[in-house]
């Protein structure tokens, strides 16, 4: 009985996280692609530095 219940935490462990890497993948896609928009779309007027997108 103990094996059991110790095969399935791991099951659930197991999918708890891949269910949550999944997700990291996602939020990761998603920042890239913001980031990348951030170059395409930032402006082309440098009040005398390098122009950012970015305010940090």
């Amino acid at each position: 009985m103990a094996v059991l219940l110790l095969v399935l935490l791991l099951a659930l462990v197991l999918f708890g996280a891949g269910f949550a890497l999944k997700v990291l993948w996602w939020l990761a896609v998603a920042v890239l692609i913001v980031w990348l928009l951030g170059f395409v779309m930032r402006g082309t007027t440098s009040h005398g530095t390098r122009s950012r997108w970015y305010r940090w």
